[in-house]
């Protein structure tokens, strides 16, 4: 409190003379401009109305100077000031010299002889700085974000058998002129094993291992993952629970083959500690309700705890998206055989209000209004709404879901959608209004099957005078409504972090509709996507297809299928399948199948550009109007369509070439398009297609 203190003996008396340091009126931040005054100011100890303390103002300036640094900015210079006033009073400023951004010029691995430097860097947190370095913020050095990268890459090669991977050191070195970091990463990969074998055995009398044997899903000669045990060991645990075995704990043991590079696996059942969950706290969150995070726990008060299952919780809480930080700990309760589930949390925002303009193919250019908001309410709940308006379409979508329906593993969906569209390949347009609940819940692991009920309304407006003579009969019948209930079964593998495997996806839905016409109407998708040549090249493969059978009336063009380029490239929306031959509208079909073929590789560039290569292939048709009424319609039987990449080609800026066989005298099918595919955005990269 004092900035000096002298003590003077004078006779018997000891005077003490001291000089109090001032107090702070005001404390300000001057010279920033890309960070703001709220965020440096929220690191400051120092109070205004509070005595001035010049190691306390030593300590806010190295804070301030360490957010610049998290940001990339390690050159920024932080001075603190005092500024004079009277009544022993004065203004404390930090003026801040704020310098440019120290960005990761580059990221290197060595002793990696499995993975390419590409692969590895795809993976990591941090990246390299790109020439959207002023979007993207990972190209800052941050040492916390290093040791997420560490961990990581361990996760990612232990996943794929390198059961003995090693981090040696992680070096961080910043160029001459103090405007580049450059860092490298030095591991031992070690040799790749597989499983060995796989068993259950048991220490727990009474208890029988061959009954578990069934739940163990690790094969020998797959290639070993520490994932695959960690499902087992959870499996295994699970259902001692479901057998009425409390307690019961699962622990692998692992066995070396050196000279077979394998690895067996043991599962032993043990007798876990006698403990259970006294209560759950949960802290932190000013927003979301408590429900919303206690569904994530599939244990309750009184339950035995399994620290497993415990951990599970947390990443099912961090996995919502709602909190910026959660951590689930776990601490003795008020007797040794209990413990206290502690739940921290940190929120964020969860909701998005977005404005911009965008270019499809299909409708051309548009402008977009969109709202979202994830935890509406702080209930769990997602609200959104979306106004777009294109060239040739129009539409206003809303959607909300209630993932835990009554408490349960149950969500809970309401949809509505308005859409017109204005053809520019037809002479006729449509509206459309869409009216559908429903519901979804899990009937496996990766299986999901969902209910819904669609009131939905369709008109054919616009007709021109000219238009085909099947469109004009349609357009009679004006404005039809049609109620159906419907499901849709979906079974998906795919992973968002480091599981090597090949994923599938498979879709199968059927919509069953009443009203002003009966029909029915089935949807199918298989997928399969995986990666060779040392995981730096993506195979996929696609197969999807749908019918509309009509069991009174006839279908319309607004109700049956149309290709646009997301199902089919190289062609325009309607280019393939019936179309009427005198006027050559666009009719669609009552059937639809397609195949596509892709592969997707690096081109040597630096991954930061996010420019890849690409080859594809796709195959298939859209036939079958129904009844003719009349009219000449061509491709009405199954036509099949081709396109298939031809090169890559470099350009400066956009240009039109196609090219289609001239054998047995075909023409050039109607619709083709004649423009070129563009791989991404900007035009960097493209495709000639030869389409036929």
């Amino acid at each position: 409190m004092f900035e000096s203190v002298n003590a003077t003996p004078r006779g018997n008396t000891l005077v003490i003379d001291v000089v109090e340091f001032p107090t702070i009126n005001r404390i300000n931040v001057e010279g920033n401009s890309r960070v703001g005054d709220a965020e440096l100011l929220s690191v400051v100890s120092s109070t205004p109305r509070r005595v001035y303390s010049p190691a306390q103002a030593e300590a806010d300036t190295a804070r301030i100077t360490e957010v610049y640094a998290s940001q990339g900015r390690i050159n920024a210079v932080v001075r603190p000031q005092i500024i004079p006033l009277s009544d022993n009073r004065v203004d404390l400023v930090f003026a801040v010299s704020e310098a440019g951004v120290t960005e990761i010029e580059r990221i290197g691995f060595i002793g990696n002889r499995s993975f390419s430097e590409r692969r590895l860097r795809g993976i990591l947190e941090t990246k390299q700085a790109g020439f959207l370095r002023s979007i993207i913020q990972r190209d800052t050095f941050v040492s916390e974000r290093i040791d997420v990268d560490r961990q990581i890459l361990t996760d990612f090669y232990q996943s794929r058998g390198y059961a003995d991977f090693q981090i040696l050191n992680v070096d961080v070195a910043l160029t001459r002129e103090r405007d580049a970091y450059l860092v490298t990463f030095n591991v031992q990969e070690g040799q790749q094993f597989t499983f060995g074998g796989a068993t259950v055995s048991s220490e727990v009398q009474g208890v029988d291992p061959a009954a578990f044997a069934n739940a163990v899903r690790t094969r020998p000669g797959s290639v070993y993952s520490p994932t695959t045990v960690e499902a087992d060991v959870d499996r295994l645990e699970r259902m001692a629970t479901q057998m009425g075995l409390n307690f019961i704990a699962v622990e692998p043991r692992i066995t070396r083959d050196d000279r077979g590079l394998a690895l067996s696996v043991d599962y032993v059942l043990t007798r876990g500690p006698r403990v259970f969950i006294e209560r759950i706290d949960i802290e932190g969150n000013n927003t979301t309700l408590d429900r919303v995070v206690r569904n994530q726990f599939r244990v309750v008060e009184g339950d035995p705890f399994n620290p497993r299952e415990v951990r599970q919780a947390a990443e099912r809480i961090r996995a919502l998206g709602f909190f910026a930080n959660a951590d689930v700990d776990a601490r003795e309760g008020s007797r040794p055989d209990q413990v206290i589930v502690d739940v921290n949390v940190a929120e964020q925002n969860t909701g998005s209000l977005s404005f911009g303009a965008n270019y499809n193919t299909d409708v051309g250019v548009g402008l977009v209004a969109s709202f979202r908001q994830q935890n509406f309410l702080g209930r769990g709940q997602s609200l959104s709404f979306q106004v777009s308006t294109a060239e040739t379409n129009r539409r206003f979508s809303f959607n909300f879901s209630e993932p835990q329906l009554l408490g349960r593993d149950l969500q809970g969906n309401l949809s509505l959608d308005y859409r017109t569209t204005d053809n520019e390949n037809a002479l006729y347009d449509t509206e459309t209004f869409r009216f559908s609940p429903g519901l979804g819940f899990p009937v496996s692991p990766n299986g999901r099957l969902g209910v819904f009920y669609a009131l939905e309304s369709t008109d054919l407006t616009g007709v021109d005078s000219s238009a085909s003579g099947k469109i004009q009969r349609e357009a009679e019948d004006g404005r039809i409504w049609t109620n159906a209930v419907g499901y849709n079964y979906s079974y998906d593998t795919r992973r968002t972090g480091l599981d090597p495997e090949v994923s599938y996806v498979l879709r199968f839905g059927q919509e069953f509709g009443v009203g002003d016409a009966d029909f029915i109407k089935t949807t199918a998708l298989a997928a399969v996507e995986t990666r060779v040549w040392n995981e730096d090249v993506t195979l996929r493969a696609t197969v999807e297809g749908g019918h509309l059978a009509f069991q009174s009336g006839n279908s319309r063009a607004t109700d049956r299928f149309f290709l646009g380029s997301r199902l089919f490239r190289g062609f325009e929306p309607g280019g393939i399948g019936p179309r009427d031959a005198v006027t050559d509208d666009a009719l669609g079909g009552n059937s639809y199948a397609v195949a596509r073929l892709e592969a997707e590789f690096p081109l040597g560039l630096p991954e930061e550009y996010g420019i890849t290569g690409g080859a594809f292939v796709d195959y298939g048709s859209v036939w079958d109007v129904g009844s003719t009424e009349g009219a000449d319609v061509i491709y009405n039987d199954y036509t099949p369509r081709a396109v298939a990449s031809m090169k890559r080609c470099r350009i400066s800026a956009p240009h039109r070439t196609a090219s289609w066989p001239s054998w047995n005298n075909a023409r050039k099918p109607s619709g083709t398009s004649s423009s070129m595919m563009c791989a991404r955005s900007w035009g960097s990269s493209c495709w000639t297609a030869a389409v036929w």
